[in-house]
């Protein structure tokens, strides 16, 4: 098979950090508040502005809190698990890896006694009908290492009462999620928006706030998870007075990214592009005889983190060291060439290709890509 003869502009199709939005440049990082105190009047106005900007494009409830934390979504995450569980039941849904990770931390470092597990693998979404609507309930709106997302939020009672926790790191602004049925939500900025790591986002309703306010966790809370100071949630932490020194090169990252998302017609537009990168590898897939979506459901397939399988008879026939062997190859022969960077499975994942869709994507630069994994797996078939 004859090599392509045109090549993505941006090749860039990693799931974290993603792509920067189109025409990014150091430029962008000019006005950043550096060598000043985040705490100086300017500081404090630049995250307070990446607050109000991301509420906003978001459309977010004006009756929620919105702040910014340490250590990216994982940090948000950990933040609402430490604080917020522990005086109900809770049920912890994984189908993915990222999911399991947060059912560990609350079965083995939470220890928490009163929980379910809802599981399932690689593909598919476990039995959300099975939710207890009086336990709390922690989710990843979007699977980033399977490629599946959960259709809606209808499956979350309106009179729940147990609390939603909503891991929505690769879902938040490419994916329209669904306020009235969360409590909490986390993202971090390296995602949809392209912006740089270590900085999560972590959003409360007013259930949530209530639950801070009234309830004291069993366990001791490290100084980077507290959000309460006697009995009264720390309004600062919502207004820009960050828990500890944010980078202000990735504030002015963010900003740089929700001003260009607000030029290009905010959050309507943004879920436009991803959804056409997914359909343009849709297109793809389904004239292609050697690779199929990892997800089995179509609604369920991730606009973002769109994973593919390879289901040539002779892949299948392999075992899983090998199979993982021939994706390093084929992503390798892509990175010589530049034409499409970082698109292997996760290291967790059944081996197979993932590629990022999110709305920095061009996706002129996906119809591109897909014309090379046609040519690099026709190199390394076995």
């Amino acid at each position: 098979m004859d090599k392509p003869s045109s090549r993505p502009s941006n090749p860039c199709f990693s799931s974290g950090p993603c792509a920067k939005r189109p025409g990014w440049s150091p430029a962008a990082l000019a006005d950043a508040w550096v060598g000043r105190s985040h705490r100086a009047a300017g500081g404090k106005a630049k995250l307070a502005e990446v607050i109000a900007r991301s509420r906003a494009v978001l459309e977010m409830p004006d009756d929620w809190r919105l702040g910014i934390v340490p250590a990216s979504d994982t940090g948000a995450v950990e933040m609402a698990l430490w604080s917020l569980l522990g005086s109900r039941g809770v049920d912890l849904l994984s189908w993915e890896s990222f999911g399991l990770g947060w059912v560990s931390d609350v079965r083995k470092q939470l220890r928490l006694e009163e929980s379910r597990h809802l599981d399932a693998p690689y593909g598919v979404l476990p039995d959300l009908a099975a939710v207890d609507p009086a336990s709390d309930v922690v989710f990843t709106w979007n699977g980033t290492t399977s490629g599946v997302r959960v259709p809606d939020a209808d499956w979350i009672a309106p009179d729940r009462e147990g609390l939603a926790i909503c891991d929505a790191t690769s879902a938040a602004f490419a994916m329209r999620l669904a306020w009235d049925r969360l409590d909490v939500v986390t993202w971090s900025w390296q995602k949809v928006l392209g912006g740089e790591a270590a900085h999560g986002m972590l959003a409360l309703s007013p259930r949530a706030v209530e639950r801070l306010e009234s309830t004291t966790p069993p366990w001791p809370l490290p100084k980077v998870f507290r959000l309460t100071k006697g009995g009264k949630l720390i309004e600062g932490i919502f207004e820009g007075a960050t828990i500890n020194t944010p980078s202000m090169l990735a504030v002015e990252d963010a900003l740089d990214g929700l001003r260009w998302a607000e030029s290009i017609g905010g959050l309507d537009a943004l879920v436009r592009r991803s959804e056409t990168n997914l359909t343009a590898v849709t297109e793809w897939v389904d004239r292609t005889d050697w690779v199929d979506f990892l997800p089995e459901d179509p609604g369920t397939r991730s606009s973002t983190s769109i994973c593919l399988r390879i289901v040539d008879e002779p892949f299948a026939a392999l075992e899983a060291s090998d199979r993982a062997a021939v994706v390093k190859r084929l992503v390798r022969l892509l990175e010589d060439e530049g034409a499409g960077y970082d698109v292997g499975s996760y290291r967790d994942a059944p081996p197979g290709l993932r590629i990022w869709g999110g709305g920095t994507v061009e996706a002129d630069d996906v119809r591109a890509l897909l014309p090379w994994l046609d040519w690099a797996y026709a190199s390394v078939r076995p």
